[in-house]
């Protein structure tokens, strides 16, 4: 974002701190701001308007307020009326960030409740679930199928089995994908979790589990070099053979069997 859509970001998010105290239930918060999300996406003239750096912040926020008002509670109309008080380089900017403090409650609820460990885990490991069964990818991410129905479908599969904050948000990945692929969008929700909490993640495939004591270790070697708490999230491919692939944001440290073995095929191949 632009220097003038970072100050705006700065605006909302004083907003979303200070009303997070006043409100029971995260989930409803989200709720809200995930429709005014939608409402912002759905309609170009209201968006324009509302982020329009040429008007008066003032007069914007009062438009939204008029527009919520007896829609949403007070303190998602508060929200998005210092959001869009702001000065937005773009206007995409502004129903982004809607988006992420929307995602942010749901996580919020998740911290309080002792769950957000469980929340990311769950929403990593369904992401790898869809995307190695070609049907049900195929399922979640037709851009002719109902999205009422994909819903459904992840409802169905998660019920029970998931955090109430997991559920809600891999719906929400189908529910308005914002023109995003499936696992693009459960991607963004985990790096603003990875975010908020001031951690990065480390994606870890191995051939076997790791046990907790070599997760632990792991974990505190990669804290050593990023100077960072680091999630560590694992994937099993029995493929790799033996060793380890850690890959943390875009850096890759690539250690397996199975790599060594292609490049000394390549090697061979080459000689």
């Amino acid at each position: 974002m632009r220097g003038s859509s970072r100050g705006a970001v700065r605006q909302g998010r004083a907003a979303f701190d200070a009303a997070l105290p006043t409100v029971a239930d995260k989930a409803v918060l989200a709720d809200e701001l995930f429709a005014v999300t939608a409402l912002l996406d759905e309609n170009a003239t209201l968006r324009r308007a509302l982020a329009d750096p040429s008007r008066e912040g003032s007069d914007k926020a009062a438009l939204a307020q008029r527009l919520l008002a007896g829609k949403v509670s007070e303190a998602a109309s508060s929200i998005v009326s210092a959001l869009v008080a702001g000065r937005w380089s773009q206007e995409r900017d502004l129903s982004d960030t809607t988006e992420r403090l929307a995602v942010e409650a749901s996580l919020v609820g998740a911290e309080q409740e002792g769950r957000i460990d469980t929340v990311e885990d769950e929403l990593f490991r369904f992401e790898r679930v869809v995307a190695a069964s070609p049907e049900l990818r195929d399922t979640l991410t037709n851009r002719q199928g109902d999205a009422a129905g994909k819903a459904e479908v992840v409802s169905t599969l998660l019920r029970e089995k998931a955090a109430p904050e997991s559920v809600r948000l891999a719906r929400q990945a189908v529910l308005a994908p914002r023109g995003r692929r499936f696992d693009t969008v459960l991607d963004t929700y985990l790096r603003y979790a990875a975010a908020r909490r001031e951690q990065l993640t480390a994606v870890v495939t191995t051939a076997a589990p790791l046990t907790t004591e070599q997760t632990a270790r792991l974990a505190s070697a990669l804290q050593r070099i990023y100077s960072k708490p680091i999630l560590v999230q694992q994937l099993i491919e029995p493929d790799v053979i033996g060793g380890i692939r850690v890959q943390v944001g875009d850096e890759v440290v690539d250690g397996t069997v199975l790599r060594r073995l292609d490049e000394a095929r390549r090697h061979l191949a080459g000689g």
